[in-house]
């Protein structure tokens, strides 16, 4: 189980997460939605480390891990995917996915995972990981070797952005999925209905807050059915 105490965050004089306590259960599809600035992605990095707390502690299975690196958290097994991926010039993408496996995979088992997440493999296995590649095909190279982890805990921030909607709709897939076949935890920061739908728990932020957690059938309209918008996209926005 992951656990956060008492988690605050500020930046540039402004309070970014005030107070932030959840706990966080093994082998549960979790979703934390809100509206823009809520905090959201801002927590997901402290889990991760790439930020570092003001205030607080991140325990994992009862252990502090607040002030553990990056590489010593994924080496504890928590796995993170970028809004925006990283390129990497001459790693190719079958290269990519066995460094992420942390472990030699055939390029026929490479080219399982990149399927699975929309991309015709035959045609991306050897290519490298650049600015040749369009936002979209990077998204779903990262969610690959995210994937190809198979990480106790994996968090996705914000998954569906830059990817057009016939890969979102392979997303969804991938992640019913992870869900259908979990062996770990999996966090989301989503604001996406579909993604909210397969939810076993979903957190709402706000203002830096959690504002209220529950399962999907409690939090669905909570969510998406508040008399007033969180500036979701449009699409998105029950008013």
């Amino acid at each position: 189980m992951l656990e956060l105490k008492n988690i605050c965050f500020t930046r540039d004089g402004k309070k970014i997460l005030d107070h932030i306590s959840l706990q966080i259960p093994d082998e549960k599809f979790i979703v934390i939605t809100g509206p823009n600035g809520s905090g959201k992605s801002t927590l997901a990095k402290i889990i991760m480390g790439i930020e570092i707390p003001d205030e607080g502690q991140v325990l994992l299975d009862g252990k502090d891990i607040t002030d553990k690196t990056i590489n010593e958290r994924a080496n504890l097994g928590i796995g993170f995917a970028f809004q925006q991926p990283v390129k990497f010039k001459g790693i190719t993408v079958h290269d990519l996915i066995n460094l992420s496996a942390g472990k030699k995979m055939t390029k026929a088992e490479s080219c399982e995972i990149l399927s699975k997440v929309g991309l015709c493999a035959r045609e991306y296995i050897d290519r490298e990981v650049n600015a040749s590649l369009s936002g979209g095909e990077l998204k779903r190279i990262e969610i690959a070797s995210v994937v190809a982890r198979n990480s106790k805990f994996t968090i996705f921030d914000e998954p569906e952005a830059g990817i057009d909607l016939w890969s979102f709709h392979s997303l969804i897939q991938v992640f019913e999925e992870i869900q259908n076949q979990i062996k770990g935890t999996t966090l989301i920061i989503s604001h996406q209905e579909r993604i909210l739908a397969i939810a076993d728990q979903i957190i709402l932020m706000n203002n830096g807050k959690v504002e209220k957690i529950g399962t999907r059938e409690e939090m669905m309209e909570s969510v998406l059915g508040k008399p007033r918008c969180f500036k979701f996209p449009k699409e998105d926005c029950h008013e």
